[in-house]
């Protein structure tokens, strides 16, 4: 992960490997995911197994040249055994690597640490963060290590969560994770996660589209501008456009009719999300292709907007503000929106 600029976390699902496909080569070379399994409430294990097979399959495709990592965090201890198996063959063929973390069961951290120790890439160490830091965190951590083989490379993932405006001291409680964690190992990779989005409604959406000042990108420049000794090793991470509560979704049922009567397009600025109104395609709407394409045309209208040759997330949009006949569909509005994230931020923090 040499080139390695970000680290987004994603669900594994179809819509969140295409995003990141849509990268170009150069892009996917300095994004290395954290790709999260979606629980799957099924009780059957057969269904288990298949429900988490196409998610992992959804994501090994995307990972035949580029790394990553692989997690369960929504897993309990029946689906753990389930799953322990999947997620070792897994990180075997594809390049991805293993996470646990000090809040794991036991049965958790073993498996992962033994995957780690048999494909040799390493294992990712995820801290989550979700208030003020506990100092008692960095001792399960350390314990945690001691259990690792020596001869595999760790990587910290410090969580933080959800960061809105209700968290103003979120920078200082990363710092403070970060100078108890940081000592405890000789990281490979050393990672700070957020989530800036928040989550929608629609009665967040009734005025128009609305925009979302970008908290967790204030939080990281709030670090960066900390002169720590560390900060030259450490890296930028979000949840992409998705909210921490979507992101631990289960997966919708492909056979059940109906759903929400709307969603949303999202666009990412330097400050803010720009979020804007759509309507189901599957709802009997005659206004809806002109509803959407207006949706589309304000984002695209936006003085911020990155143009034609800033990705395929840009191409899409501007074919439906400019008059295509298809008004999307959840998965492609949240292929769309994660992918000009991904692109954006990964422009960003790069080279200049």
């Amino acid at each position: 992960m040499s080139e390695l600029l970000y680290v987004p976390v994603l669900r594994a699902r179809p819509h969140a490997a295409k995003a990141y496909a849509w990268q170009p080569p150069i892009g996917r070379r300095r994004i290395a995911p954290l790709w999260n399994l979606p629980p799957r409430p099924e009780i059957d294990a057969p269904a288990l197994t298949t429900g988490f097979r196409k998610d992992l399959a959804s994501v090994g495709a995307v990972h035949r040249h580029n790394d990553g990592w692989i997690d369960a965090p929504f897993a309990d201890e029946t689906q753990m055994t389930v799953l322990a198996d999947l997620l070792d063959e897994r990180c075997m063929y594809a390049r991805l690597r293993p996470v646990t973390g000090p809040d794991r069961s036991a049965f958790q951290q073993a498996t992962s640490l033994e995957t780690a120790a048999r494909s040799q890439r390493g294992i990712g160490i995820r801290v989550p963060v979700a208030g003020e830091w506990d100092d008692g965190t960095g001792e399960a951590v350390r314990s945690l290590l001691a259990r690792a083989d020596p001869g595999v490379r760790v990587d910290l993932l410090l969580d933080m969560g959800a960061v809105l405006a209700s968290r103003p001291d979120a920078g200082k409680e990363a710092l403070r994770a970060l100078d108890v964690l940081f000592p405890l190992a000789p990281w490979r990779e050393v990672c700070v996660l957020s989530a800036g989005v928040p989550h929608v409604t629609a009665d967040m959406l009734e005025q128009g589209p609305r925009e979302e000042p970008r908290w967790d990108w204030a939080m990281w420049h709030e670090i960066a501008q900390s002169r720590r000794p560390y900060l030259p090793v450490v890296r930028y991470g979000d949840y992409g456009t998705q909210s921490v509560d979507a992101i631990a979704q289960p997966p919708s049922d492909p056979n059940r009719k109906g759903g929400p009567d709307w969603g949303f397009l999202r666009y990412t600025t330097e400050r803010e999300f720009v979020i804007s109104k759509v309507l189901h395609t599957g709802k009997r709407t005659s206004d809806k292709l002109a509803y959407n394409q207006e949706a589309a045309r304000r984002i695209v209208e936006l003085p911020s907007f990155r143009g034609l040759s800033a990705g395929a997330a840009e191409m899409w949009l501007h074919d439906l503000a400019g008059g295509g006949d298809k008004t999307g569909a959840f998965g492609e509005w949240l292929t769309v929106g994660n992918a000009q994230h991904l692109a954006y931020v990964a422009h960003t923090l790069g080279p200049q």
